[in-house]
């Protein structure tokens, strides 16, 4: 009988492979940045210690943005080019013009990292290396800074995005070597979801005082991702809506994600790096939420503890331990050599997420803020000034550790997505609505930025005033202030904001269309010359540039030890050729240049249905 399948032979089968493989080829190095840039040391304590906490539920962080990097790659990313801008305030400054949103922006960008970003990954890093070695926290975050400081001052971003790829493939392999030793030590996925039910501390009174048993009590709904929308840690419709507000600021709207978008090839090889990280965030459900639950499991009295003094023990933390869970199992269960390995993991995962933040913050200060205090500074001056900021804020992150250390009932990246749910959504917002609605003008993004600001701080503030508490300890901060859960908050946030930014616009004058081409989704294929808002300003600097760049031609060559200085620092650069005009414009038409080569088009736009559909299963799957 003649067999009924055709696609038998090793031609058919190859051509296949090799058709869904390219793209992942052609995408490698941006994908692998993203992801590296994105999965640091933070994700592995503090997506663990949550897991470990409350169940799988965190993973639909993760694979919320499945959904966003195809966001990012096929509306943002084209909009970002056609702008011909380097950094998100200054594509603002284009879109609406005048310096306050842009120097916003960048401020509050600033303070985002400081808070959320460089703290966090220095604690997480820091805790990994304090279980490991036995150091002290504090030496054990003065070596990390200073490996990864030496890393940081001698390379740029070029260099960081290729040794992000063979970062990302110590974690992975890393990663599932451990997941392999933790469910050979927990008996298999079935013994796994039954023994993590039953994992509750065995010390759950202190004082004469009972714990609530909901404190230490694995959730009945820990192998759900959508949980009730009023009693769950983690509300179904705040995983869905509100989590895409702050999906949206971080993978369309962060200068550290779009930065690495910006270095790619052409517009294909850009969409293909970000369906290859998509493909690669659907990995931290399986090597991150699932070892921090296998953790609770194998070490419940620690990684469970309820008991604030059994706490302070174990992770020098009163309201918890959870951020442990993934550290304690490395330490414990990997044998020699292989914890070296992951050792390796957790630094490679550290320093790659803090370069791409200090590379991404200079070049915020420098840019943005710096040169409107001194408009007339060399690119010397400017990529000094760049490190010294980067120490500054090295300084203020070491000093708020403290707080990260206890702030969410010790879980890190609950911390992290609070902070984020304060201050992130009035700037999705205005980018949003910047690029889909070409009526939004300067005004309402202002005052929709900064009504959206003060509502988050408040919240924020009051948060940190009264303190967020533990189970056993709930804080005594009012429930208007600060029972609304923080994903609910995100998006109530996101809708006020637009609100104002909506209302403001269609009161004031708008935006002639002259200064908008290519700058909003409407108006992004006109081929108009735009005029932008800033234009004589932009011109003044053009001619001090010039200026400068003769000034600078007249020096004299600088000595062996100055040339060795200056490499060092990065400032070491050749003097290309003087550009003509016509030269200039070409330069400028090639790098804004979004067109695409219909094969390589065609093969990355499958590719990413084929991701949003994967994202649609694996929600369904584990709702």
């Amino acid at each position: 009988m003649e067999s009924t399948i055709k696609i038998n032979n090793a031609a058919d089968i190859s051509v296949i492979v090799i058709y869904f493989l390219l793209v992942l080829a052609v995408g490698l190095w941006i994908g692998a940045s993203l992801f590296a840039s994105n999965i640091g040391s933070g994700h592995f304590v503090g997506i663990a210690g949550t897991a470990a906490a409350g169940g799988i539920a965190i993973g639909g962080y993760e694979w919320n943005a499945l959904i966003f990097v195809v966001i990012l790659g096929w509306i943002f990313v084209p909009i970002y080019i056609k702008a011909g801008v380097v950094t998100m305030p200054e594509y603002l400054k284009k879109r609406f013009g005048g310096k306050r949103i842009q120097i916003y922006l960048s401020v509050l960008s600033l303070i985002l990292y400081v808070f959320t970003k460089i703290s966090a990954d220095i604690f997480s890093g820091a805790v990994f290396i304090q279980l490991a070695i036995g150091l002290n926290l504090y030496v054990a975050i003065i070596i990390l800074l200073s490996i990864t400081a030496i890393y940081t001052v001698t390379g740029g971003l070029a260099a960081v995005i290729y040794t992000d790829a063979l970062q990302t493939f110590i974690m992975v392999v890393g990663s599932f070597i451990l997941l392999g030793f933790a469910f050979h030590e927990v008996g298999g996925y079935e013994t796994f979801m039954r023994k993590y039910m039953e994992a509750i501390p065995s010390n759950t009174s202190y004082g004469g005082i009972e714990v609530d048993p909901k404190c230490y009590t694995p959730r009945q709904d820990a192998f759900h991702i959508f949980r009730d929308p009023v009693t769950g840690d983690l509300p179904w419709p705040g995983l869905v809506f509100g989590l895409s507000v702050l999906a949206m600021w971080y993978w369309c709207t962060d200068q550290v994600i779009v930065q690495r978008c910006l270095s790619g090839k052409n517009m294909s090889h850009v969409k293909a790096g970000c369906v290859m990280c998509g493909y690669l965030k659907l990995l931290p459900m399986f090597i991150i939420v699932m070892p921090g639950m296998i953790s609770r499991i194998l070490y419940t009295d620690v990684v469970a503890c309820v008991v604030p003094e059994i706490c302070k023990q174990h992770c020098g933390t009163a309201v918890g331990c959870t951020n442990i869970a993934y550290p304690k199992m490395v330490v414990e269960l990997m044998p020699n050599g292989l914890r070296g390995l992951m050792l390796s993991v957790m630094l490679a995962s550290l320093m790659s997420s803090l370069t791409s933040i200090f590379n991404s913050a200079s070049t915020l200060f420098t840019v943005d803020i710096y040169t409107k205090i001194r408009p007339r500074a060399s690119e010397k001056e400017l990529m000094l000034a760049g490190r010294a900021f980067m120490l500054l804020l090295i300084g203020i992150s070491i000093a708020w550790v403290p707080v990260v250390q206890s702030a969410q009932s010790g879980q890190l990246f609950d911390y992290i997505q609070s902070i984020t749910s304060f201050l992130g959504p009035p700037i999705a917002a205005v980018f949003l609505l910047g690029i889909f609605c070409k009526r939004v003008n300067e005004p309402g993004a202002f005052w929709g930025l900064i009504i959206g600001l003060l509502a988050g701080l408040g919240r924020m503030i009051s948060e940190f005033v009264y303190g967020t508490g533990s189970c056993a300890n709930p804080s005594n901060c009012p429930f208007i202030i600060c029972g609304i859960h923080y994903l609910y908050f995100a998006l109530i946030l996101f809708g006020a904001s637009a609100i104002v930014i909506l209302g403001v616009s269609f009161m004031t004058k708008p935006i002639p269309d002259v200064h908008l081409y290519r700058l909003c989704w409407s108006l992004r294929n006109s081929k108009e010359e735009r005029i932008d808002i800033d234009a004589d300003e932009e011109q003044d600097k053009a001619e001090e540039k010039d200026e400068e760049s003769v000034n600078e031609e007249s020096q004299e060559e600088p000595g062996c030890v100055k040339k060795a200085y200056y490499w060092f620092c990065g400032l070491e650069q050749q003097k290309g050729p003087k550009l003509s005009k016509e030269e200039e414009e070409a330069l400028k038409k090639k790098l804004t240049d979004t067109s695409e080569v219909p094969l390589w088009r065609n093969i990355v736009n499958v590719n990413g249905i084929i991701l949003l559909a994967v994202a649609v299963f694996c929600h369904a799957y584990f709702a």
